[in-house]
Parts: C-alpha cells; structure tokens; sequence
C-alpha cells in the first residue's frame, strides 16, 4: 500500500518551518507583541497566506507526489487554498474602527460618550496638554475659561496606524498616523459645562506635527466651510496690524462664524508674518525656513 507523501511535499513547498512561524507573533515575541500582530490582522495570517501562495505557485510548475494524491485530491486542496486566501485577505482589508472627533456630538452627557481616545489631558486654549487625565469623566480637574467650559484635550487611538503597519498597507500608515482631521495633523479638545455635558468642539492646527508641510495648514479652512456648507458663513478679512506681512503675495487673517444645527461654528485662518518674522534673514541675507503662521482655529459650540 502506498504511503502518502502529499504531507511532506506540502511542508516542504509551503516554507513553514518552525523558525518561520515564530514570526507569527508567538511566545517567542512576548504576549504583548503577539496580541499586537494578532489583533492588527498580521503575523500569523500573514505567513499562512505567503505559504499558501507558495504551494499554490508549486502545483501550478509541477504535479504534486501523484503517487500519493490523486487529481481530485489535488483539485481539493486548490479550491481549499484559494477559499483560505480570499478569507485571509478579507480578514486584513477589514480595519477596526477608529472614534473621531466627528463622532462626539454636542448635547450629550459625558456618561455617554465613547472612551475610544488616548492621552486625555486638560487643555490650553488648543495648545498642548497639561494635568494628564484618566477619560473625559476627570473634566472637573480642568479650569473652566472664560465661558465656564472645562476643555479635555484627547488623540486618537494609535490601533488603527498598527493594522496598517502590519499588513503593510503604505497609504493607511500615513493617513493613520497621529491625530488628523482631512489629513492635516490638529490638536483635539472637548469642553464641557459644570453638568458634564459636552458643549464645545475645538480644532486646531497642530505646529508641531511634522508629517505635513506647515505652510499648508491654512487649507483645513476649505474643508472645515465645505463640511458644514459653503454658503452662509459671515466672514470678515482683517487688517494687518504693524509688523504683520504677507508670506510671497498671500495674506489671510480671517474670521468666519455660521449657525449649524443649533449650534455656532467658528473659523479662524491665518497665513501671514508676524513682527519679527521674515522671509530673508536681515542680518546674513539668506532664506528663513517656518517664519510664518499658518493656523487654522475651529470651534463649534452649542447653543445656550
């Protein structure tokens, strides 16, 4: 009686030997690192997939040990394969989902809100973070302003830039990289009133972030008006004031405020030189580089 070598050729064509597989994110990595590939959709659906491609590419140069499995074993194992590798790579095209800042809606009590951000800090007036928190439920902590909110700084979870970088998808690493709002990297804050309920939104240009060319940042402008409409908004283009020039031909100092859906939307653009900053280095006579501000400061508060 013949032994079956359909086994062994299978090992043998597939790649997968006990190196390869501790790649898979195994003990060998720690549970953390393991967890991370598995939970990314990496790791070890990604080397079953390599070594199904393999033997699939080997049946299709050379007959499989005959001697051992026949032409319908053969036609078996071939759709068997081609279903693992439609489900595998619909099991990686399909990302978790990300919480946004657009998901938080005003009106609604903090008891509610989804705790899908990262790094809750308490704010400044959209600057960086300051007393570090534990979830928006630590507002209290925070000063309130001037308009008696407490402002809750937050990032977005970081899960969706790993899924990225362990499937090796080089478009979704860059869009998920870091807290951005259309692709331009923003400080996030949540500010609520004394009863806990979120009553404010705030958008600001992130100077700090250097993934995108900062002079750029103005254009968040368009896509925050295109958002709410295009049309409707009160804008109203402010004078320079002394030491204030425009950087090449361009000057904008802007302030833009719309009603929307029982709320107020604000938006403030600037892309200028201020006192002190110049394109030419007085002294030396050689170009400058970031001496400018490009800024864009949105808000949107409910109505009393």
């Amino acid at each position: 009686m013949r032994q079956w070598g359909f086994l062994p050729w299978i090992a043998k064509n597939s790649g997968l030997t006990q190196r390869s597989c501790s790649q898979c994110g195994g003990a060998k990595h720690g549970r953390r690192a393991g967890a991370r590939r598995h939970r990314g959709g990496g790791g070890t659906l990604a080397a079953w997939d390599q070594a199904a491609r393999r033997v699939l590419l080997s049946l299709s140069k050379e007959r499989a040990p005959l001697d051992a499995v026949g032409d319908a074993t053969i036609l078996v194992l071939l759709a068997g394969l081609a279903s693992f590798l439609a489900l595998g790579r619909a099991q990686a095209q399909e990302p978790p989902r990300r919480s946004e800042v657009w998901d938080l809606k005003l009106g609604t009590p903090i008891a509610r809100l989804a705790d899908d951000f990262t790094d809750y800090a308490c704010g400044t007036n959209g600057g960086p973070p300051s007393l570090p928190l534990n979830s928006f439920a630590d507002f209290r902590r925070c000063r309130p302003d001037a308009m008696g909110l407490r402002e809750v700084y937050f990032r977005y979870d970081d899960e969706l830039e790993y899924w990225a970088k362990a499937n090796n998808f080089t478009t979704e690493i860059e869009k998920y990289s870091g807290t951005k709002v259309y692709d331009f990297p923003v400080v996030l804050s949540a500010r609520f009133d004394d009863a806990g309920v979120l009553a404010s939104l705030r958008i600001v240009s992130d100077p700090r972030d250097t993934s995108r060319d900062r002079d750029e940042a103005y254009l968040l402008r368009n896509f925050l008006t295109a958002r709410y409409g295009r049309d409707g908004w009160d804008c109203a283009d402010l004078p320079p004031v002394e030491g204030e020039t425009p950087v090449g031909r361009t000057f904008i100092k802007q302030h833009c405020r719309k009603a929307v859906e029982g709320a107020i939307a604000d938006i403030e653009t600037h892309f200028f030189r201020k006192k002190g900053q110049y394109q030419y280095d007085p002294q030396t006579g050689r170009a400058t580089e970031g001496q400018f501000e490009s800024l864009v400061r949105f808000e949107l508060t409910r109505n009393p």
